[in-house]
């Protein structure tokens, strides 16, 4: 296979997929005895006294390779770069019988941010096409969530994540000219992109897939005057574990909006994402809400619609003052 190394591969298909969700979507796990059961694909379910994962629905084990191509939409390869580079273990040994599971401590592979190209001209035109505003473009430079890099020698924008002390913990990249979109190895799920309020204090949080979805809901209000203020939080997908981590993080949130896109998968796990919340007694006084965009798949295609209205408005009004003037 190009690019990968029998050994990644193999050390891919021997991962400890229970070490890979405790420890990357830690949210999306419920605890049943010794057992535990998949959130978001409740037919999915790791049997203790066997140490395996089966899925119920189709009849099958599943191993960390299959999870991340079947549920997280991986590509092979990046599914056996992921798993070779995020210290997940080969398969341990669990008691059979108990809840206490026997594991050896794992290294984990250390986080580092891609390194920051001083000119980003690429990547904020990148972003001006898909729309987004040039000072919400600016803000998220200055407080380093968004900048221009290169990976695997491809120039990409990086979307970071960071914790409460501004530490890079997550990253994800997105290919400025071709197809190329992944998260940075040893990236941290629970720190997520996430575009801050203008104003602090807030207890409103809008939840998206991507972050330029956020960007887009930013620069939306931006153009028609929205009296809004909160957080904008990236899942990297539709995983509720960066969600979960922030609620955790920002017990002042009285407010959740669920902007997922707007197809059978967003829709479908929007509805999952509220259950969930409102069955959790941390978070069951949430007023969650689920608001998938009302033109477009998502809110970059909804904002693309937007700014064409705007300049077909403009067009028009050109004309009947040519026509006046004449």
């Amino acid at each position: 296979m190009p690019g990968l190394t029998q050994e990644q591969i193999t050390q891919a298909r021997e991962a400890d997929l229970l070490h890979y969700l405790l420890s990357y979507e830690s949210g999306v796990l419920k605890r049943e005895g010794a057992n535990y059961r998949h959130r978001e694909h409740d037919s999915l379910v790791y049997v203790a006294s066997k140490n395996y994962w089966y899925w119920n629905s189709r009849g099958r084990k599943i191993n960390a390779v299959d999870y991340l191509m079947e549920i997280r939409g991986y590509s092979f390869v990046e599914a056996v770069e992921r798993l070779a580079g995020c210290g997940a273990p080969a398969v341990s040994h669990y008691t059979a019988s108990g809840s206490r599971e026997q594991r050896k401590p794992v290294e984990q592979k250390p986080f580092r941010l891609p390194w920051v190209k001083r000119c980003a001209t690429f990547a904020v035109s990148y972003l001006q096409r898909r729309g987004i505003h040039s000072d919400i473009i600016s803000r998220c430079m200055r407080l380093g969530l968004f900048y221009e890099s290169r990976y695997n020698n491809e120039a990409v924008c990086v979307f970071a994540g960071r914790d409460d002390a501004g530490t890079g913990r997550f990253a994800c990249v997105r290919s400025i000219a071709g197809d190329l979109k992944k998260d940075i190895s040893g990236s941290d799920k629970r720190f997520s992109f996430c575009y801050p309020p203008d104003q602090p204090g807030s207890r409103h949080l809008a939840v998206f897939e991507a972050p330029i979805d956020a960007l887009s809901h930013a620069t939306l209000q931006k153009l028609e005057g929205w009296q809004w203020n909160g957080y904008r939080l990236s899942l990297g997908g539709t995983s509720p574990v960066a969600l979960v981590a922030f609620l955790e993080r920002h017990p002042e949130i009285t407010r959740v909006a669920l902007y997922l896109d707007n197809d059978l998968a967003g829709r479908t796990n929007a509805r999952k994402i509220r259950t969930l919340l409102k069955a959790d007694q941390k978070f069951s006084k949430l007023r969650v809400s689920v608001n998938p965009p009302r033109c477009g798949k998502d809110y970059n295609e909804k904002l693309q619609h937007t700014l064409q209205a705007i300049r077909e408005e403009k067009h028009a009004s050109r004309q009947k003052q040519a026509a006046v003037s004449i």
